[in-house]
């Protein structure tokens, strides 16, 4: 940005620039986020950058965003004078470090036609510098922005109070979108083998398809990175974009080759896939008959299934993953029949081909094509249980519980792989040995595999996948081997597992599906252990999902525990919150309201239990 040779005061709404005493943007001589190869402190290579006193100034505006505004017209106004300023410099301001994460900010309280006109700008004449921004790290993040701004745009339109003027304005937005899509289609391979580009092309992929998530953020050093599918938003597209929709992924499916061999463009087909799948079904079918014939269609050695190659390579797994998330019945069925018969252990016991076997189980649990594929994972659970790819064993368990087939088939195979199903007495220690994954003779310190040694350990080594596990086999018919198991527990190892942070979804799990009766057994054994229960911050909300599943009774039971320790709940973090929802202060000055309450919820829960059942 260029320094005004002469000082104006600012007008309401507008950050006033001043140059600070050695101010140089960042703090000193920082380096460069991104370029056109993504790479960073490529020095000038022949582009502007902004000058210290304009980076100055949109930090400001940066701060001013954060305070907010006291009404609209003071935020039409703000938003004005920033756009003022960007003008005729939005190349520039979007490339830079400070400037994008700005102008980021700013977009989403821009109109539909202010976007455009950024849009406009960044794409130049032809829309041909498009691909520049597009590819950089900082300008990546402003084109994704912008475009994401349609979906707002078209809501607003829908409102009665839009005007005439409101809606053009939506046009420009849209036109400026397809705009966009003509030069990713033009330089569709640059655009998806790239780095930063190819986030652009997933976000013109969930504009047009009508469905936007959150928007996407520079994940932070150091923080964990969560697998988790993001909530997609749908909204109204304009017909354009149905076409063009359609347009881009044939684009895309020219370069379908290189969705196996490079993770970035990996990313960008499972998108294309996932958008279709949730808006275009029947273009989605198509697509993923055609990414298989192309698998499919690869050299092998013979008599060798090239699918089974590319469920070993990172990039191309990935995307398998997808597909298999996302077929039909009968290409699931052609899969396994002509490709993965036969090699399922193989592949449950492979580092990288163990997740399309899990995303594999999971589709098929609600056809019969599950029992065949069950027949043959059993035969390999213990290998793959000494391999501790657990995750196949949960799915398989979890994909029992909703196909409700095979479930006791896979109780007793479990029960023989952790050396517990001979002789009979040895069932009973079954929870502890599935939650802590370990088998009979390790967990007992037993040197024999005869006879039932049962000697008291203490519950301490709870698993991650082990609570899983547990988890996914309280929902069977039968549950009878894990309460009975659960009921041998000393109250002590029972507090133990509510409050470990794996072991309390277990005991949630099964005290809250258990019947009336069995739900009685487990809260006598767990009498004495209220109090400290509703003391801890995993405990007490077991005590609290326990509390909702209870009867009258067995509610009368526990409060008469907890109210022995008022002062001590009442002053605790946690237990305070157990106090107050379980109205205990009622309890103890007004017991006939208290129980005509819970007597009332209790015949509220039972009606709606009915209608659902």
């Amino acid at each position: 940005m260029l320094a005004k040779s002469e000082e104006r005061k600012p007008q309401k709404g507008e950050i006033k620039k001043r140059r600070h005493t050695g101010e140089d943007g960042e703090g000193g001589e920082r380096k460069r986020r991104g370029g056109e190869d993504g790479e960073a402190g490529q020095g000038d290579g022949g582009r502007k950058r902004l000058d210290a006193l304009s980076v100055g100034y949109f930090r400001r505006v940066g701060e001013r965003l954060g305070e907010g505004f006291e009404d609209k017209e003071e935020r039409e106004m703000f938003v004005e004078n920033v756009l003022t300023e960007v003008k005729g410099k939005a190349v520039v301001v979007a490339m830079d470090q400070t400037g994008s994460i700005t102008l980021q900010r700013l977009l989403p309280l821009c109109s539909p036609d202010q976007v455009a006109e950024v849009l406009a700008e960044l794409g130049g004449e032809s829309g041909s510098e498009f691909k520049g921004v597009s590819c950089d790290r900082c300008g990546g993040h402003i084109v994704e922005s912008a475009v994401r701004q349609i979906s707002r745009g078209i809501e607003q339109s829908k409102t009665p109070a839009t005007t005439e003027e409101e809606e053009e304005s939506c046009g420009v937005l849209e036109a400026q979108v397809l705009s966009l899509s003509q030069v990713v289609r033009d330089n569709s391979t640059e655009f998806i083998q790239h780095v930063h580009g190819s986030h652009v092309v997933r976000t013109l992929l969930h504009v047009l398809a009508g469905c936007v998530g959150p928007p996407r953020t520079e994940s932070r050093p150091g923080a964990k990175e969560r697998n988790v599918a993001p909530q997609l938003t749908d909204f109204e597209i304009p017909t354009s974009f149905w076409y063009e929709l359609k347009s881009l992924t044939e684009t895309l499916m020219d370069s379908v080759n290189l969705s196996v061999t490079d993770s970035v463009t990996s990313a960008v087909f499972q998108t294309m896939l996932t958008v279709c799948h949730r808006k275009r079904p029947k273009l989605c079918k198509q697509l993923l008959k055609r990414i298989m014939e192309y698998l499919t269609s690869r050299s092998a050695a013979p008599g060798v299934s090239p699918l089974l190659v590319f469920l070993k390579d990172t990039a191309s797994s990935h995307l398998i993953e997808t597909i298999l998330q996302l077929s039909h019945k009968s290409l699931l069925r052609d899969i396994y029949k002509n490709h993965l018969k036969g090699h399922l252990v193989d592949l449950a016991l492979h580092s990288i081909a163990n997740f399309p076997i899990q995303r594999l189980t999971a589709a098929s649990a609600k056809y019969t094509l599950f029992l065949r594929l069950f027949d043959e994972l059993i035969q390999g659970l213990e290998p793959i249980l000494a391999a501790g790819h657990m995750g196949v064993i949960v799915q398989l368990a979890e994909s029992c519980a909703e196909s409700e087939e095979k479930q006791e088939d896979l109780i007793q195979c479990l029960l023989r792989a952790f050396h517990c199903a001979e002789p009979g007495t040895r069932h009973v220690s079954c929870l502890p040995l599935f939650m802590s994954l370990i088998t009979y003779e390790v967990y007992y310190h037993s040197d024999t595999a005869e006879g039932n040694l049962q000697t008291e350990v203490p519950l301490t080594s709870i698993c991650y996948h082990g609570s899983r596990l547990v988890q996914a086999l309280a929902k069977f018919k039968e549950r009878s081997l894990l309460l009975s198991s659960l009921r041998t527990l000393a109250p002590a190892d029972l507090l133990t597992l509510a409050s470990d942070p794996a072991g309390s979804h277990v005991l949630q799990a099964l005290i809250t599906s258990s019947s009336d009766k069995g739900r009685g057994k487990i809260l006598k054994r767990l009498e004495g252990q209220y109090v400290p229960m509703a003391c801890s911050r995993l405990g007490s909300r077991v005590l609290e999902a326990v509390w909702n599943s209870a009867s009258v009774s067995h509610r009368k039971s526990i409060a008469q525990e907890l109210v022995s320790s008022e002062s001590q709940l009442r002053s605790h973090q946690f237990a305070r919150h157990v106090w107050a929802k379980f109205a205990l202060s009622h309890f103890v000055h007004r017991r006939v309201h208290w129980q005509e309450i819970q007597t009332g919820e209790s015949k509220k829960r039972k009606l709606f239990s009915d209608i659902l059942d």
